[in-house]
């Protein structure tokens, strides 16, 4: 009996053996090893957006186009790049309602979570390349501060559940909106929805609490300071009104 058990523990350790169970590891192995628990680090979101700006088409583009060249990192980082030219005051002719409207359909497809859908008047509309591109390049400082800023897994409330996923999207809805108010030759009217857009759109790709937080304060913000314009603008026409007619 005690050969066969020492047989059958000889046999076991053969096949262990051929197995690579209970060889000591190599220095090809640990590197293997370390390979496999630390892989190599991906592109930063960063680095995806100065990418995508720097493929663009010569001639012109259009939203399709944007969209398969960022890839597969999904409609987050589509949301960003599209937010990124109103951070600069440059004015590229029909942007501003072809990238508003994209903004708001990222938010309702989100918000509603289904499959994400560009109407056809809004995914062939051809815009021009070199403007979009040269006021895009000087948006880029705007990257590098975000990365900074961001520091993902913070304040983890705002990014876990199924109530913070809708007040986010919420959020990047109202964005949106406010982005596409007809204020657009008035300083900052475009980039304080905008900033607000991306910060909540960094917020919910980074898993970053901060700078959801300051999303949502960035939309309030916005609120207030078209509240303030529209009360100027009816305090201005009264006036108006009242020296036309007492003249």
């Amino acid at each position: 009996p005690y050969q066969t058990w020492y047989a059958g523990i000889f046999l076991s350790r053969c096949r262990m053996y051929q197995e690579g169970r209970t060889r000591p590891m190599t220095t090809t192995d640990t590197a293997a090893q370390d390979q496999k628990d630390y892989p190599e680090q991906e592109q930063t979101f960063g680095e995806k957006l100065l990418q995508t700006i720097d493929t663009l088409p010569d001639d012109t583009v259009t939203l399709v186009e944007i969209r398969d060249l960022i890839g597969q990192e999904g409609l987050l980082l589509f949301t960003i790049f599209l937010n990124l030219i109103f951070l600069v005051p440059v004015s590229v002719p029909g942007v501003s309602t072809v990238f508003g409207a994209a903004i708001l359909l990222v938010g309702l497809f989100r918000f509603f979570n289904r499959p994400f859908w560009l109407p056809g008047f809004i995914a062939t509309r051809r815009l021009p390349s070199a403007k979009l591109r040269s006021a895009l390049q000087k948006s880029t400082i705007w990257i590098g501060r975000l990365e900074k800023i961001s520091r993902p897994h913070t304040l983890t409330w705002f990014t876990r559940g199924g109530l913070a996923a809708l007040s986010n999207n919420g959020g990047l809805i109202l964005g949106a909106v406010l982005l596409m108010m007809p204020f657009g030759l008035v300083p900052f009217s475009n980039t304080l929805p905008a900033l607000a857009c991306i910060l909540l759109a960094v917020g919910m790709l980074q898993c970053d609490g901060r700078c959801i937080l300051l999303g949502h304060v960035t939309n309030v913000l916005t609120i207030i300071y078209f509240a303030v314009l529209i009360i100027i603008f009816i305090l201005a026409g009264d006036l108006a009104l009242s020296s036309f007619f007492k003249g």
